[in-house]
């Protein structure tokens, strides 16, 4: 007669159990990746159908597609008030974006080095300078520019004598400049202080013990330690200043007209080929910069042994 067996209970060893079976599991990661999915083709599609359509061969219907043609570029190429709107948006994004990244790597040294409670307020005004929806800081800064303008142009006018054509400073391209500014400012100033959160500080403190100036401890050791955040700031805020349109349209004069006041105007009358051909080659140009500044960074990354990307830097801001 063979013994009773013996519950594993009783012997010590652990009883084996069946693996739980998710039913649900696929099923989950099916709908998230199918709504992932949806949401990149809502995003992007759009804009490849502009794409698309820019090269259509057609004279009429801009929706007809009418077959491949590179025709509506040279058109494009060929508007004098396609240059115009080109040059003002170049010359209104390029020392947007230097002015943006001087001051905010400025300021972010210098909130390094106060007390705790005003930094606290600095920081609080910069994150609602952020987080202000883009109407109200074009609007706001319509009124102070009106404002100061009524009281400077007078005393201008007064210095120079009360001539019959004096000179006056009306709304053009450096109100748009100062105006973009304001906003990008506050973008290099959270990116500069997040790559300042992460700097080994006793690399500075050595650079002291061995007797460095403050400026060479600067161009040899924080400045390149803060270069990958300075560039990124730097291309996020010429990328926003040359695709801005709400802002430009509040600060503007009537010869600073932009690319995106361009388009907004071409598409009030019917969106044609010449305005996909516009907004094809600003999106490859903006891309460009893009690309150009990863290049710049990994470049920089691996002479100094490390990694870094756009995207890495500004998701340590955020």
């Amino acid at each position: 007669m063979s013994a009773p067996a013996i519950p594993a209970a009783r012997t010590g060893q652990p009883v084996s159990r069946a693996k739980p079976v998710d039913r649900l599991g696929g099923l989950v990661e099916f709908w998230f990746r199918g709504h992932t999915a949806l949401v990149y083709a809502f995003l992007y599609l759009p804009i490849l159908v502009v794409v698309l359509f820019a090269f259509n061969d057609t004279e009429r219907r801009v929706t007809t597609w009418s077959g491949f043609s590179l025709k509506w570029f040279e058109v494009a190429l060929n508007d004098r008030v396609v240059h115009k709107a080109v040059e003002n948006s170049f010359w209104i994004a390029l020392p947007n974006a230097f002015l943006a990244a001087l001051f905010g790597t400025m300021a972010a040294l210098g909130l390094q080095r106060v007390r705790k409670s005003v930094r606290i307020g600095y920081d609080a005004l910069t994150y609602v300078s952020v987080i202000v929806p883009e109407i109200v800081i074009a609007l706001a800064t319509l009124v102070f520019f009106s404002s100061t303008l009524d009281i400077v142009n007078p005393a201008l006018a007064a210095l120079q004598g009360n001539p019959s054509r004096p000179f006056k400073i009306n709304f053009g391209r450096e109100t748009v400049i100062a105006a973009h500014v304001l906003f990008n400012t506050s973008l290099v100033l959270l990116l500069v202080r997040a790559r300042l959160s992460t700097m080994d500080r006793t690399l500075v403190e050595a650079s002291y013990d061995l007797f460095a100036t403050p400026w060479r401890t600067f161009r040899q050791i924080t400045l390149p330690a803060l270069l990958p955040a300075i560039v990124a700031g730097f291309l996020l805020a010429f990328t926003f200043s040359f695709d801005d349109y709400i802002i430009t349209t509040f600060t503007s004069g009537p010869q600073s007209s932009t690319l995106p006041l361009f388009i907004f105007g071409q598409v009030k009358r019917g969106v044609t080929p010449e305005t996909n051909a516009v907004a094809t080659m600003m999106l490859a140009f903006t891309l460009s910069m893009l690309f150009l500044g990863q290049l710049v960074l990994r470049w920089q990354s691996r002479r100094r042994g490390q990694k870094s990307s756009l995207a890495g830097i500004v998701a340590e801001a955020g």
